[in-house]
């Protein structure tokens, strides 16, 4: 196996290269790494309209917050939204539980079924029977999760569906004042604004991600929200960050191999 160190983007030549023989963690100066824990892209990734120097560093991104193996072993997520909301994710079997207290409203989620979305709702203590209002209930709740769950777990998303990666340079993280690799998100057919752009700047020297930026419009040149990557911590082997500044918090953050199945069938 190829053992790899470098401390500044390598050309488009050495990208194409290392693209061909695996996903390369990126490293400073300091060690040599073994790229053991390959990143295959999601069905839908835009690679031919990416830049291999963004791939590359998605890749060490998802290798520095737990590697692909860890992710994809995960089971149940648990966490607060903003204190708002709390989710509860069965990323194997595709089912999703949000408790909002302050509006009285428990949603049941059920992804299985590619073509269709189904689950409950119970609302003030009643469950929801009317089709026509479950079925917004159910889209107003997905929206939720699909927003919800990219602010916890973007690091491991950089290669999704519809997604586009672009290297814009080096920069200093106007948050962290710390020497970045900066790249760009945009999306093509995929969540509820795919217009969308994100900025991520991630450290040169741990590859965590620091900030980032959100632009409604790709095109837009000011960012309409910017926050800080902060208070890392690791949940069975993912580092995931929990405090976003300010009101911005993923707090009761749990990342588990067993659950009541109750907890998604159940109000």
């Amino acid at each position: 196996m190829a053992r790899m160190k470098f401390s500044t983007p390598l050309s488009l030549l050495t990208f194409l290269f290392l693209a061909a023989c695996g996903s390369p963690d990126i490293e400073p100066t300091t060690e040599t790494v073994e790229v053991t824990d390959p990143n295959p892209a999601a069905e839908g990734f835009d690679e031919a309209g990416s830049d291999p120097e963004a791939i590359a560093i998605a890749d060490s991104v998802m290798v520095r917050h737990g590697g692909r193996q860890a992710y994809d072993a995960a089971r149940y997520f648990k966490w607060d939204f903003f204190g708002a909301r709390q989710l509860t994710w069965d990323k194997r079997d595709d089912r999703v539980r949000i408790e909002v207290p302050q509006d009285s409203m428990v949603y049941l989620l059920d992804y299985s079924d590619p073509d269709r979305l189904t689950g409950a709702v119970q609302k003030n203590g009643a469950e929801m029977t009317d089709p026509d209002s479950l079925k917004i209930y159910l889209q107003s709740a997905n929206s939720m999760f699909i927003n919800d769950s990219y602010w916890l777990l973007q690091p491991f998303k950089l290669k999704d569906s519809g997604v586009t990666l672009k290297y814009v340079g080096q920069e200093t993280d106007p948050r962290q004042s710390r020497p970045s690799e900066v790249i760009d998100l945009t999306f093509t057919d995929v969540g509820d604004t795919p217009g969308n752009r994100y900025r991520l700047f991630v450290d040169q020297e741990n590859y965590r991600i620091n900030t980032w930026q959100f632009y409604r419009n790709a095109a837009d040149t000011t960012a309409a929200l910017e926050t800080p990557f902060n208070g890392y911590r690791d949940y069975e082997g993912l580092l995931l960050s929990g405090d976003r500044g300010g009101r911005f918090q993923l707090s009761n953050i749990v990342v588990t191999d067993t659950l009541p199945e109750t907890v998604f069938t159940e109000f």
